[in-house]
């Protein structure tokens, strides 16, 4: 069944257009009136409707009623990661959201390779929601992953609250001793580097926030594959 995103709230059982992103698909797929979907809204429903009227400039759904499908992880899982160069942060953004990340945190390191500011970070970040949007939508998730305002890394640390006792945070660092292992907070915030590692200084800024260092093994692991290396684990923990 056609499954897609709606940019406006879901609230009660009835007759409505759909907003332009979700009726472009509609029309796309050319479903007819009497056709069954999927909506959702990114607050945690899930709507079966179906098809009542297409027309050129709009499209009409009966809403049914509401379902709680659970499909998210157990934890709250943030990725902060410095972003890597090329296609690679958009295959970041869409196997984070696949594997139930609740948000993700673009950042700009000493050893970027990738640097984006004002604008341009703007309609990248726009970019990225729409990948996370459209991964939600295949894979079965009722909230998107959240992308975040691309951010320095420095000022980001700086301005992070102290950690509470349901958050874990983890840093990771082929430098580290330690293994990751299980953790019980609720909430976790992973910090991982580009293609070249964060710098010794701001290896220690991050433990001056909380953050533990771990290791993810022997073997390097590429600025996108180590933080799904890490959801994999939790999803499957």
């Amino acid at each position: 069944m056609p499954r897609f995103f709606v940019d406006t709230p879901l609230a009660a059982p009835g007759e409505l257009a759909l907003p332009p992103g979700a009726a472009r698909h509609v029309q796309v797929l050319r479903l007819q009136p009497g056709d069954a979907l999927t909506l959702f809204d990114g607050s945690g429903p899930e709507w079966q409707a179906e098809v009542t009227a297409m027309g050129r400039s709009e499209v009409r759904v009966r809403l049914l009623e509401p379902t709680q499908p659970q499909r998210e992880l157990a934890r709250a899982i943030t990725l902060a990661v410095v972003m890597p160069a090329n296609d690679r942060m958009d295959f970041l953004v869409e196997k984070a959201t696949e594997l139930g990340a609740a948000a993700l945190q673009p950042l700009v390191a000493e050893r970027s390779v990738l640097r984006l500011a004002g604008e341009r970070a703007d309609k990248k970040r726009a970019h990225w929601q729409g990948v996370a949007i459209a991964a939600a939508e295949q894979s079965g998730r009722t909230v998107p992953t959240h992308i975040a305002p691309v951010m320095p890394l420095s000022a980001w640390l700086a301005a992070l609250p102290p950690a509470g006792d349901d958050e874990w945070r983890g840093l990771l660092s082929p430098r580290a001793a330690q293994p990751l292992a299980a953790f019980a907070q609720q909430r976790a915030l992973f910090l991982s580097g580009s293609e070249g590692g964060l710098s010794d200084a701001e290896e220690d800024a991050a433990r001056a926030r909380g953050f533990a260092a771990v290791s993810l093994g022997p073997r390097i692991l590429r600025a996108d594959t180590a933080p799904l290396a890490v959801l994999s684990w939790l999803a499957l923990s």
